[in-house]
């Protein structure tokens, strides 16, 4: 059969569409994308602001659209932090229901770690072992823990690369001082959680899923994504801590032109990159290998195992 994820991001609003059916791997059959940015859309208030919604509204709109021209026979429409953490989060939720008919499922932060880790764990396998699993999203951090399909912890942060770059780093390229507080402001909100997972020992397998960790691999020579899925990409840490510095001084429009960065994620790569050092220092992580799966395949399986006899 044939599905359709759409993901309403704090970045992108992002359509998936897969053949798949129970006991096999979801095979991408088309993808479709719109930048919104909701989480540098939020008022004082922390509200999404009128141009906001209807941006998102339209989008929505033409995302199913796209869904039906595609022979899509059902959708799973979900938010995540942008939408789950707007003042207004249930007006904007009962206006796009109105105009779309789309009925978009917020899922909490916790549920993003766990549905990413499924993802995660699928992709690589039972032989895999304890899997430790880093996302970092426009809007939120998400960390998981586990030697089964359902981790062990699983915690959510609010330390997105959008969210952070939108209230903390407001220069291009930011201030020396901004970069520094932000650096604390990170590894203080790790530092609060990492005996959660410490205790459960040390992982086999460190892995990390998201637009982020993708571009600041590419960055430290991991292959291109044209070199196709099941090509193994790394991120080790030393590379990543030659680049924060240099990714500092750069304004937006020239992080833009390296190897694997895309305009629209350019101004954000800074803080995505404090936040990835801050998480594999804290948790003692040497190397990391990114995996292609995340939340979006995370929502397909778990809806391909309900369908199950």
């Amino acid at each position: 059969m044939r599905l359709g994820v759409l993901d309403v991001g704090s970045n992108t609003v992002h359509l998936l569409v897969v053949d798949a059916h129970p006991g096999a791997r979801p095979l991408p059959a088309y993808s479709h994308k719109a930048e919104l940015k909701l989480a540098e859309l939020l008022d004082a208030d922390g509200a999404i602001g009128e141009e906001g919604v209807e941006r998102l509204t339209l989008t929505v709109r033409e995302a199913m659209q796209v869904a039906e021209d595609k022979g899509v026979e059902a959708v799973v429409p979900f938010a995540t932090s942008a939408v789950r953490e707007a003042a207004n989060a249930e007006a904007v939720l009962a206006r796009v229901a109105a105009e779309t008919g789309v009925e978009l499922e917020v899922v909490s932060g916790e549920d993003e770690a766990r549905l990413t880790f499924l993802a995660v764990r699928r992709w690589f396998g039972w032989s895999s072992g304890r899997l430790l699993v880093f996302d970092i999203g426009g809007g939120s951090l998400e960390i998981a823990y586990g030697l089964d399909e359902e981790p062990d912890a699983a915690v959510s942060l609010p330390l997105g690369a959008g969210r952070l770059t939108a209230g903390r780093l407001p220069g291009d390229p930011p201030a020396a001082d901004d970069v520094r507080a932000l650096r604390r402001h990170v590894r203080a909100e790790i530092a609060r959680i990492v005996g959660e997972f410490t205790r459960f020992g040390e992982p086999d397998h460190v892995v990390a899923t998201s637009k982020t960790f993708k571009q600041l691999a590419r960055l430290a020579g991991a292959a291109r994504s044209a070199e196709g899925l099941y090509v193994q990409r790394e991120l080790a840490r030393t590379s990543l801590e030659e680049w924060v510095p240099k990714l500092a001084e750069m304004p937006a429009d020239e992080r833009a032109n390296l190897p694997g960065v895309s305009e629209g994620r350019a101004r954000q790569l800074l803080a995505g990159a404090l936040v990835a050092e801050g998480a594999m220092d804290l948790f003692g992580v040497d190397t990391l290998e990114i995996c292609p799966w995340a939340l979006r395949e995370g929502m397909i399986l778990r809806r391909l195992d309900h369908l199950r006899p």
